[in-house]
């Protein structure tokens, strides 16, 4: 375990990522572009509002507003962050000279992918103070707010570990970041269109009885992080998502299994494949 965190790669990572200025100045103009956001939504609830207050209602809509706008950012941030983690260096022809270090590949893997996640979970982090700002309102509770976290942090490896494996099995990083792109897309949009696809064929009585449980919808239900995102915010979503699917199993125990197989076979995958690829480049 120690070795994981004193090796070359992770820390040469973190200081060409940490020392780099744009990595600062992007994180002050992410939080300045939420800053206007968030102020900007509180100000115009009060100038609507007669009363000039704003309600627990109000309050909840700002907490989705801002955990969606996080869930976009993993999903479309984190693939431009990882694809290129192996393929770059092998674009730069010194991942030759990488892998002839004592390094082991899960090293050197888990060094590439941990820089970013770290960045990532710092942007969390630093938009912390902002999602606050939601207590002084109430609607939301602190536990509330960790499980959101815990959702964030799952997706961010398991999109990373996406990343990362197309990024050691693709020579070209262009070529790895669509790859990326393309499972982000079916994750979100596909996933949600079977869903809908296999609750039409369950309503119409192609599955069998119309109250039967439909066990594909749940599925794709579960594996969707917008509809996971949506049952975590409002608890009448998962009432309703039971009552549709008709199968009563947790969707966050079925979301964390899934994900976590992906991440682990990702990243396996990316272990595996780091040096069988180099052996057939001459």
């Amino acid at each position: 375990m120690k070795s994981m965190f004193t090796n070359p790669v992770l820390i040469k990572e973190f200081k060409l990522r940490f020392r780099a200025f744009k990595s600062f100045s992007g994180i002050m103009f992410y939080l300045l572009a939420l800053s206007i956001f968030v102020f900007g939504f509180i100000f115009v609830l009060m100038d609507f509002n007669i009363s000039g207050f704003i309600s627990s209602e109000e309050s909840v809509m700002l907490f989705s507003l801002l955990t969606y706008v996080q869930l976009a950012l993993i999903l479309f941030i984190t693939p431009g962050m990882t694809a290129g983690s192996i393929s770059s260096e092998r674009e730069k022809q010194t991942l030759n000279i990488l892998l002839t270090t004592a390094q082991s590949s899960f090293q050197i893997i888990f060094g590439k992918m941990s820089s970013s996640i770290v960045f990532l979970m710092l942007l969390l982090i630093a938009g912390l103070p902002i999602y606050s700002l939601v207590f002084l309102f109430g609607g939301v509770s602190p536990s509330q707010l960790i499980v959101i976290f815990a959702f964030l942090i799952v997706t961010m490896l398991a999109v990373g570990s996406i990343g990362v494996m197309f990024s050691t099995l693709l020579r070209k990083t262009i070529i790895s970041m669509i790859a990326t792109y393309g499972s982000m897309l079916v994750l979100t949009g596909v996933t949600a269109f079977f869903f809908l696809i296999s609750m039409e064929m369950n309503r119409s009585g192609m599955t069998g009885v119309t109250s039967s449980p439909s066990i594909f919808a749940h599925f794709w239900g579960t594996i969707n992080p917008i509809a996971l995102m949506m049952t975590l915010i409002d608890p009448l979503m998962l009432d309703s998502f039971y009552e549709v699917t008709n199968i009563h199993f947790p969707i966050w125990a079925g979301y964390l299994i899934f994900y976590s197989l992906v991440t682990i076979v990702c990243l396996l995958i990316a272990v595996k494949r780091l040096r069988v690829n180099m052996k057939k480049v001459k």
